[in-house]
Protein backbone atom coordinates (compact mmCIF):
# COMPACT_ATOMS: atom_id res chain seq x y z
CA UNK A 1 0.00 0.00 0.00
CA UNK A 2 1.36 3.36 -0.79
CA UNK A 3 1.68 5.95 1.94
CA UNK A 4 -0.17 9.51 0.58
CA UNK A 5 2.45 12.36 1.56
CA UNK A 6 1.25 16.27 1.38
CA UNK A 7 4.06 18.16 0.26
CA UNK A 8 4.16 21.61 0.87
CA UNK A 9 6.43 23.72 -0.62
CA UNK A 10 6.95 26.64 -2.61
CA UNK A 11 9.92 27.06 -4.21
CA UNK A 12 9.75 25.22 -7.60
CA UNK A 13 12.78 23.54 -8.66
CA UNK A 14 13.02 21.68 -4.93
CA UNK A 15 9.54 20.84 -4.99
CA UNK A 16 10.31 18.71 -8.31
CA UNK A 17 12.97 17.27 -6.56
CA UNK A 18 12.10 16.36 -3.63
CA UNK A 19 8.75 14.82 -5.30
CA UNK A 20 10.17 12.56 -7.87
CA UNK A 21 12.41 11.60 -5.26
CA UNK A 22 9.41 10.83 -2.66
CA UNK A 23 7.87 9.18 -5.93
CA UNK A 24 10.69 6.86 -6.33
CA UNK A 25 10.80 6.08 -2.68
CA UNK A 26 7.40 4.24 -3.01
CA UNK A 27 4.70 7.21 -2.01
CA UNK A 28 2.10 9.03 -3.77
CA UNK A 29 2.39 13.01 -3.45
CA UNK A 30 0.04 15.54 -3.44
CA UNK A 31 1.97 18.61 -4.08
CA UNK A 32 0.53 22.70 -3.08
CA UNK A 33 3.18 25.95 -3.84
CA UNK A 34 1.45 27.64 -0.88
CA UNK A 35 -0.13 26.99 2.30
CA UNK A 36 -3.32 27.68 1.41
CA UNK A 37 -3.60 25.26 -1.24
CA UNK A 38 -1.96 22.99 1.05
CA UNK A 39 -4.39 23.17 3.58
CA UNK A 40 -7.83 23.01 0.14
CA UNK A 41 -5.70 19.36 -0.48
CA UNK A 42 -5.48 18.20 2.98
CA UNK A 43 -9.46 18.13 3.30
CA UNK A 44 -10.04 17.04 -0.21
CA UNK A 45 -7.63 13.96 -0.20
CA UNK A 46 -6.27 13.38 3.50
CA UNK A 47 -2.40 12.07 3.67
CA UNK A 48 -0.86 9.74 5.34
CA UNK A 49 1.68 12.89 6.49
CA UNK A 50 2.57 15.84 5.95
CA UNK A 51 5.62 17.26 5.18
CA UNK A 52 5.49 21.27 4.84
CA UNK A 53 7.84 24.17 4.33
CA UNK A 54 7.78 26.84 6.67
CA UNK A 55 8.12 30.15 4.53
CA UNK A 56 5.34 30.45 2.11
CA UNK A 57 2.93 32.64 0.32
CA UNK A 58 -0.66 33.21 1.51
CA UNK A 59 -0.13 31.00 4.85
CA UNK A 60 3.01 29.72 6.24
CA UNK A 61 3.82 26.24 7.41
CA UNK A 62 3.48 27.05 11.25
CA UNK A 63 -0.42 28.31 10.62
CA UNK A 64 -0.58 25.36 8.04
CA UNK A 65 0.21 23.40 10.69
CA UNK A 66 -2.03 24.66 13.15
CA UNK A 67 -5.16 24.90 10.88
CA UNK A 68 -4.78 20.92 10.23
CA UNK A 69 -4.66 20.28 13.72
CA UNK A 70 -7.96 21.93 14.10
CA UNK A 71 -9.26 18.84 11.48
CA UNK A 72 -6.54 16.16 12.28
CA UNK A 73 -5.05 15.75 15.55
CA UNK A 74 -3.07 12.38 14.66
CA UNK A 75 -1.58 12.69 11.32
CA UNK A 76 2.37 13.66 11.52
CA UNK A 77 3.76 16.63 11.04
CA UNK A 78 7.20 17.40 9.23
CA UNK A 79 8.64 21.10 8.64
CA UNK A 80 11.11 21.59 6.11
CA UNK A 81 12.85 25.18 6.61
CA UNK A 82 16.15 27.21 6.45
CA UNK A 83 15.24 28.96 9.99
CA UNK A 84 17.56 27.02 12.64
CA UNK A 85 16.87 29.18 15.83
CA UNK A 86 15.95 27.35 18.38
CA UNK A 87 13.06 29.31 18.49
CA UNK A 88 11.88 28.50 15.15
CA UNK A 89 12.18 24.61 15.97
CA UNK A 90 10.39 25.14 18.79
CA UNK A 91 7.53 27.35 17.00
CA UNK A 92 7.01 24.81 14.79
CA UNK A 93 6.88 22.00 17.67
CA UNK A 94 4.41 24.05 19.34
CA UNK A 95 1.98 24.41 16.11
CA UNK A 96 2.06 21.15 16.00
CA UNK A 97 4.63 19.48 14.40
CA UNK A 98 6.30 16.30 15.27
CA UNK A 99 10.08 16.80 13.87
CA UNK A 100 11.82 19.90 12.01
CA UNK A 101 14.22 19.30 9.48
CA UNK A 102 16.71 22.42 8.38
CA UNK A 103 17.46 23.31 4.90
CA UNK A 104 19.23 21.72 2.97
CA UNK A 105 18.69 18.43 3.94
CA UNK A 106 19.59 15.01 2.29
CA UNK A 107 16.75 13.24 0.61
CA UNK A 108 17.71 9.88 3.09
CA UNK A 109 17.63 11.62 5.98
CA UNK A 110 13.92 13.07 5.19
CA UNK A 111 12.98 9.39 4.18
CA UNK A 112 14.07 8.11 7.25
CA UNK A 113 12.25 10.56 9.57
CA UNK A 114 9.13 9.76 7.49
CA UNK A 115 9.31 6.21 7.95
CA UNK A 116 10.29 6.54 11.97
CA UNK A 117 6.84 8.71 12.38
CA UNK A 118 4.27 6.70 10.10
CA UNK A 119 5.78 3.71 12.44
CA UNK A 120 5.19 5.59 15.84
CA UNK A 121 1.60 6.97 14.31
CA UNK A 122 0.36 4.04 12.32
CA UNK A 123 -1.19 1.18 13.09
CA UNK A 124 -0.02 -2.08 12.37
CA UNK A 125 -1.20 -3.37 8.67
CA UNK A 126 -1.33 -6.79 7.12
CA UNK A 127 -2.46 -7.86 3.79
CA UNK A 128 -4.11 -5.41 2.09
CA UNK A 129 -5.22 -2.74 4.43
CA UNK A 130 -6.45 -5.36 7.29
CA UNK A 131 -5.80 -3.38 10.90
CA UNK A 132 -4.62 -5.58 14.15
CA UNK A 133 -5.38 -4.76 17.31
CA UNK A 134 -5.97 -6.23 20.32
CA UNK A 135 -7.05 -9.63 19.42
CA UNK A 136 -9.81 -7.82 16.94
CA UNK A 137 -9.02 -7.53 13.42
CA UNK A 138 -10.73 -4.88 10.86
CA UNK A 139 -11.03 -4.98 7.48
CA UNK A 140 -12.52 -1.48 6.05
CA UNK A 141 -12.35 -2.85 2.45
CA UNK A 142 -14.81 -5.85 3.20
CA UNK A 143 -16.60 -3.49 6.37
CA UNK A 144 -16.00 -6.83 8.55
CA UNK A 145 -15.01 -6.45 12.04
CA UNK A 146 -13.59 -9.77 13.94
CA UNK A 147 -13.12 -9.62 17.29
CA UNK A 148 -12.43 -12.65 20.20
CA UNK A 149 -16.27 -13.41 20.80
CA UNK A 150 -17.84 -12.52 16.95
CA UNK A 151 -17.60 -11.38 13.40
CA UNK A 152 -19.63 -8.09 12.47
CA UNK A 153 -20.53 -6.70 9.38
CA UNK A 154 -20.47 -2.93 9.78
CA UNK A 155 -22.04 -0.25 7.83
CA UNK A 156 -20.15 2.49 5.95
CA UNK A 157 -19.54 4.88 8.53
CA UNK A 158 -18.83 2.13 11.43
CA UNK A 159 -16.27 0.98 9.74
CA UNK A 160 -15.05 4.45 8.28
CA UNK A 161 -15.54 5.54 12.04
CA UNK A 162 -13.25 3.03 13.52
CA UNK A 163 -10.47 2.81 11.42
CA UNK A 164 -10.07 6.83 11.49
CA UNK A 165 -10.02 6.18 15.20
CA UNK A 166 -7.30 3.15 14.61
CA UNK A 167 -5.36 6.00 13.01
CA UNK A 168 -5.30 8.13 15.12
CA UNK A 169 -5.28 5.96 18.12
CA UNK A 170 -4.37 6.62 21.80
CA UNK A 171 -5.14 9.99 20.41
CA UNK A 172 -8.63 12.01 21.27
CA UNK A 173 -9.80 12.87 18.13
CA UNK A 174 -12.14 16.06 17.99
CA UNK A 175 -16.15 15.50 17.27
CA UNK A 176 -15.70 17.64 14.61
CA UNK A 177 -12.84 15.53 12.70
CA UNK A 178 -15.00 12.39 12.05
CA UNK A 179 -17.93 14.76 10.91
CA UNK A 180 -16.36 16.79 8.75
CA UNK A 181 -14.76 13.67 7.09
CA UNK A 182 -17.37 10.85 6.90
CA UNK A 183 -20.97 12.96 7.03
CA UNK A 184 -19.49 15.91 5.48
CA UNK A 185 -20.76 18.44 8.09
CA UNK A 186 -21.31 18.74 11.88
CA UNK A 187 -24.53 19.58 12.22
CA UNK A 188 -26.79 18.61 14.96
CA UNK A 189 -28.32 16.07 13.54
CA UNK A 190 -24.77 14.71 11.83
CA UNK A 191 -23.83 14.64 15.41
CA UNK A 192 -26.26 12.63 16.62
CA UNK A 193 -25.91 10.09 14.03
CA UNK A 194 -22.22 9.74 14.77
CA UNK A 195 -23.20 9.64 18.56
CA UNK A 196 -25.20 5.98 17.94
CA UNK A 197 -22.62 4.76 15.84
CA UNK A 198 -20.04 5.47 18.10
CA UNK A 199 -22.25 3.65 20.79
CA UNK A 200 -22.96 0.48 18.27
CA UNK A 201 -18.71 0.20 18.01
CA UNK A 202 -18.49 0.25 21.70
CA UNK A 203 -20.92 -2.67 22.34
CA UNK A 204 -19.22 -4.79 20.15
CA UNK A 205 -15.74 -3.99 21.46
CA UNK A 206 -16.37 -3.64 25.24
CA UNK A 207 -15.08 -7.01 26.48
CA UNK A 208 -12.12 -6.67 24.33
CA UNK A 209 -9.31 -7.00 26.60
CA UNK A 210 -6.49 -4.10 26.10
CA UNK A 211 -9.07 -1.87 23.41
CA UNK A 212 -11.17 0.85 24.68
CA UNK A 213 -13.43 2.87 23.48
CA UNK A 214 -13.76 6.26 25.37
CA UNK A 215 -16.11 9.20 25.06
CA UNK A 216 -14.90 12.24 26.11
CA UNK A 217 -18.10 14.86 26.97
CA UNK A 218 -17.36 17.48 24.78
CA UNK A 219 -14.33 16.99 23.43
CA UNK A 220 -14.34 13.83 21.47
CA UNK A 221 -13.15 10.07 21.08
CA UNK A 222 -10.14 8.05 22.34
CA UNK A 223 -9.22 4.65 21.11
CA UNK A 224 -6.89 2.73 23.40
CA UNK A 225 -4.76 0.30 22.43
Amino acid sequence: MKYKVLYAEDELTLAQIISDGLRQSGYEVVLATDGSEALEKFQSTPPDICVLDVMMPLKDGYTLAEDIRKLDMGVPIIFLSAKSLPEDVIKGFKSGGNDYLRKPFNMGELLIRMESLLSRFGVKQETGSLYTFGSCKLDPVTQELETSAARYTLSYKEAALLELLLQNKNTLVPRQVPLLKIWGDDTYYNARSMDVFMSHLRKMLKNEPGVQLMSIRGAGYKLIV
